[in-house]
């Protein structure tokens, strides 16, 4: 019966494989200041071939081209008064129709004067922006090589960006730790976007977001707008895209990462109002299902889904409810094995077994709303919610005389649950004042709801032959619920001081209500860009940044049952840092860019222990462990500066290519006075990448690309033995934190994908190969008492070689 289904299933594809040969561009063009519709843009379509295709917009800015050849082709939108806008490489493929919601800015040129140069791809869709960012487009970023489609791994491609982890996508930004990063959708803050995601940390194994449902982004590596906040490293500034409105299209994928499936199409015709909604299921946990064996009980189960309706009315104004959220569950069970020295652990301890489990979700609403000619009002409502459980058991074991494992008990040792609810309000009017001056001013608001619930026993080492360890009575680290108010207003200009000089300022404030230290009442930002000629634009930015903690360290209580609690931290304030950047872009041709950017990074307030140690918030936020934070003072201080090069060849005669390379110094201070490496200071970063299409006669098309990573390596330090052996897990000697550091993280990836043009289907196939020469990379140290060779400090190493299969359906 299965030999029988395949063969149907491959049937239907070539019966479908009849080619077609054109497809349709349509949309909508507004104003960028006031969002209202244009009428009468010129809208252009260049093809491969030299061929031509126009329409104009219509009284409510729409505007459709027919019969467009498959490819990458170029479309251009010219308005009188407007600055050109061009879109490069948008793919025409035979099933889902291309739909463009373009936005046109004003120009300050008179007529008879010199015309700006349009804005060209890479650039950050935030006017506000002068230097430290740029576009995160989800067709470019679909050819990087090694990134499974995830958002956070494609960023690792850009300068200053670090992604030397196999097993998580944090993104480490000029040497901060992954938590210094703002995650932004449609202009709301969100908890971390990640299943199996930890407290204090931005990242995760595996994202909840999916590039199928993103439309272009803003990403920022510093000095970004006044109207982010409560960030110190970088801004993912994420939007959702809409669905089509005029016709049902459908996708599914079964792929190594997921099963996934999603509808769009139109909710009224006549009013323009669509839907999009999209699935996925743990492709892993599906075969377990169906009784398929995968080689390991510890099977991570996941599941997510995110959905956006949008409403627009005939007077320009702009109703979206849209949502996303996932679950997660795993059990990495040691107790089921049979034989000494038989488990190998990668992300746990061999000591016990584990039991994790996290939800995510968020619905929001929003309303845009032109209120004149020259200005519009923006109102986004937003509930989300994080919790994640915890359960450890310890292995209280044996030998039996047949030389197998006999579990003697299981008692439980750890269980947490934290759960975080928060309510957002982002309100924000954009106008335009005059020919040269635009304003933003708007409020964030954020109301918490938090609760942390944390018990654990410690072990007790006997060491003792033959003596089982002991267990320590109960103590409890969190035991909290509590509520806050964070608030951000803000105001930003950008003013076009010359032909040639634009400058924007910004003023900033933070507010968290949970103590009277969270409070951050002026934060100015300012940058200034000039444009030498048509080619060359420098640009330089400064600011200052402030970010609250992670929420559940201002509980942290560590007290048994018949102790009074104290709650050590409620008197934490803010981390802050001072930002200054200066940048040099040239175009080296029309379709090559050369970019350059030095940096200084002052932090201070950070918090670090409140008696001599090394210890540092800075160096928190990756990887599997929540932070235990003692009593905590904001004393600490921290510098990062570098140097970073982008050369990237956009795509055009079928072949893109993207270097970057950074070298850089990120360092800092604890309570005990000493300057030291951050955990990530690698020193240096480079990336190399290059992708190659070919098209057949039929509009097919083959994709082959690769990727090389050379990243230096993070820091650690000698071990402490004796407290290792007698905690169960890796003490490092506090004097010498991260004097040594690992060898540098290399990897090779290649990618290759095969897209069918059939009839009103198209079909993809790709074969995504991680780390293809299986180069074995460090990735940790870990404490490992069953160790064959009787060494307990052990070095634990990334993933090996890693084939990532899929095949894609739209239709």
């Amino acid at each position: 019966m299965k030999k029988i289904n395949l063969v149907i299933f491959f049937v239907m594809i070539f019966l479908s494989a009849k080619s077609q040969s054109f497809q349709t561009l349509r949309g909508v063009v507004l104003d960028h200041e006031s969002q209202l519709p244009l009428i009468g843009v010129n809208i252009m379509v260049f093809t491969e071939t030299g061929s031509t295709f126009g329409c104009t917009s219509d009284l409510e800015g729409r505007f459709r081209v027919n019969t467009i050849p498959l490819g990458r082709q170029e479309v251009r939108f010219s308005y009188l008064g407007y600055t050109e806008l061009v879109m490069h490489n948008i793919t025409f493929s035979s099933a889902k129709e291309v739909i463009i919601n373009a936005e046109m800015v004003e120009s300050t040129s008179l007529l008879g004067e010199v015309v700006i140069r349009a804005r060209k791809s890479g650039e950050v869709s935030n006017e506000m922006a002068t230097v430290g960012g740029r576009e995160f487009s989800v067709e470019e970023t679909n050819r990087y090589a090694g990134s499974r489609g995830d958002p956070g791994r494609m960023a690792s491609n850009y300068a200053g960006v670090q992604g030397a982890d196999d097993s998580r996508n944090d993104i480490v930004i000029r040497g901060n730790t992954p938590q210094g990063l703002v995650w932004r959708l449609d202009g709301i803050n969100i908890p971390n976007p990640n299943h199996f995601s930890i407290p204090g940390t931005g990242g995760g194994p595996v994202t909840i977001l999916n590039n199928k449902f993103l439309a272009s982004s803003d990403f920022f590596t510093g000095a970004f707008p006044a109207e982010y906040a409560n960030g110190i490293s970088g801004v993912f500034d994420l939007k959702m895209r809409n669905g089509n409105n005029e016709h049902h299209e459908l996708s599914a994928q079964l792929g190594f990462l997921g099963t996934e499936l999603m509808a769009e199409g139109p909710i009224s015709k006549e009013n323009h109002s669509s839907y999009l909604a999209m699935y996925r299921y743990s492709t892993l946990q599906l075969f377990s299902f169906l009784g398929i064996d995968v080689g390991t009980d510890a099977i991570p189960g996941y599941q997510d889904a995110a959905f956006r309706l949008n409403f627009p009315s005939k007077k320009g104004s702009n109703l979206a409810v849209f949502g996303m959220g996932g679950t997660s569950k795993v059990g990495i069970i040691i107790s089921d094995a049979k034989k000494p020295n038989e488990e190998t652990v990668i992300y746990g301890q061999n000591d016990r077994d584990q039991y994790f489990a996290s939800d995510m979700g968020l619905l929001g609403l929003s309303l845009t709303k032109p209120v004149s000619r020259d200005g519009y009002l923006k109102f986004t409502l937003s509930a989300s919610h994080s919790n994640i459980d915890s359960d450890h058991n310890y292995i209280y074991r044996h030998v039996d005389g047949a030389g197998n494992y006999k579990v003697d008990s299981l008692p439980r040792i750890l269980e947490y649950t934290f759960r975080e609810n928060k309510y957002s309000f982002n309100t924000f009017f954009n106008k335009k004042l005059n020919q040269r001056t635009n304003v933003k001013a708007g409020v964030n608001a954020d109301i918490y709801d938090m609760m942390y619930i944390d018990s654990a026993r410690s072990i007790i080492p006997l060491n003792v032959p033959d003596e089982l360890n002991q267990l320590s009575e109960w103590t409890i680290r969190w035991d909290s619920r509590d509520q806050a108010i964070l608030l951000q207003p803000f105001i930003q200009f950008k003013h076009q001081i010359s032909e040639k000089l634009t400058g924007t300022a910004g003023i900033t404030s933070l507010y968290f209500s949970i103590n009277h230290k969270s409070f951050s009442p002026i934060e100015p930002r300012i940058g200034l860009s000039y444009q030498i000629n048509t080619a060359q634009k420098i640009s330089f930015g400064t600011g200052l940044h402030s970010q609250i903690q992670s929420p559940y360290m201002y509980y942290f209580s560590n007290h048994t049952i018949d102790s009074d609690p104290q709650e050590y931290n409620l008197d934490m304030g803010l981390t802050r840092s001072m930002h200054a950047v200066l940048a040099y872009d040239r175009l080296l041709s029309d379709n090559l860019r050369l970019k350059m950017e030095a940096y200084y990074q002052y932090l201070f307030q950070i918090p670090v222990d409140d008696h001599p140690t090394s210890f540092s918030i800075i160096n928190a936020g990756s990887g599997f462990e929540r932070v235990l934070p003692d009593h905590l003072v904001n004393e600490g201080t921290g510098r990062n500066y570098g140097l970073e090069l982008t050369i990237e060849k956009f795509f055009s005669k079928g072949y893109y290519y993207l270097l970057t390379g950074s070298v850089f110094s990120a360092r800092y201070r604890g309570a005990d006075k000493i300057w030291r490496n951050t955990t990530f200071n690698g020193r240096f970063a480079f990336n190399a990448l290059f992708a190659k299409e070919f098209t057949t006669r039929k509009k097919n098309v083959l994709n082959i690309g690769a990727k090389v990573t050379y990243v230096g390596g993070r820091w650690y330090g000698p071990v402490d033995q004796e407290a290792s052996t007698t905690k169960l897990e890796i003490i490092y000697k506090d004097a010498t934190v991260n004097t040594q550091q690992f060898k540098p993280y290399f990897r090779v990836d290649a990618k290759i994908n095969y897209r069918l043009n059939a009839n009103k289907v198209n079909h993809e196939f790709g074969l995504d190969l991680v780390n293809l020469f299986g180069i074995k990379n460090i990735l940790t140290l870990t404490y490992s008492p069953d160790s064959p060779d009787g060494e307990p400090i052990r070095k634990e190493y990334q993933l090996g070689f890693l084939p990532l299969f899929y095949y894609k359906i739209d239709f």
